[in-house]
């Protein structure tokens, strides 16, 4: 009985201990409000319809002016795409173990990260010239 009676004073103890500790709740920063705008459509005629011609809202921005890719980044999508297809040649090679794989693949992309820096540096120096 001494038992059972120190364990519910005891309980009791943490439970009152734990009730009296003070609690922080954060302070709202948004008041949620409804809005209500009222308006006199145009039936279809308007800046952001098809009928309307404006060319900064019927055209996404660079629609008529598109800026070509430097050879520096046809270079670098030619490296990754090969290695691309490296990487899954050689994921999808049932003859090697999946240890050697995951080491061949780890290799061909530090190999292809190599590439594109050399690729950079071959860039940058030679316009410097």
């Amino acid at each position: 009985m001494k038992t059972v009676s120190l364990i519910a004073i005891f309980a009791l103890g943490i439970t009152l201990h734990a009730a009296a500790q003070k609690v922080i709740r954060p302070v709202p920063r948004f008041y949620p409000r409804t809005h209500v705008a009222v308006g006199v459509g145009l039936g279809g005629w308007g800046p952001y319809s098809p009928f309307w011609y404006n060319p900064w809202y019927a055209y996404p921005p660079g629609y008529y002016y598109h800026s070509r890719p430097s050879k520096l980044d046809l270079e670098i999508q030619d490296i990754q795409m090969d290695y691309k297809d490296r990487i899954w040649s050689v994921r999808h090679d049932e003859s090697l173990t999946r240890k050697e794989r995951r080491k061949q693949v780890h290799a061909l992309k530090i190999e292809r990260d190599r590439e594109i820096l050399q690729a950079k540096k071959d860039y940058y120096n030679s316009r410097r010239r």
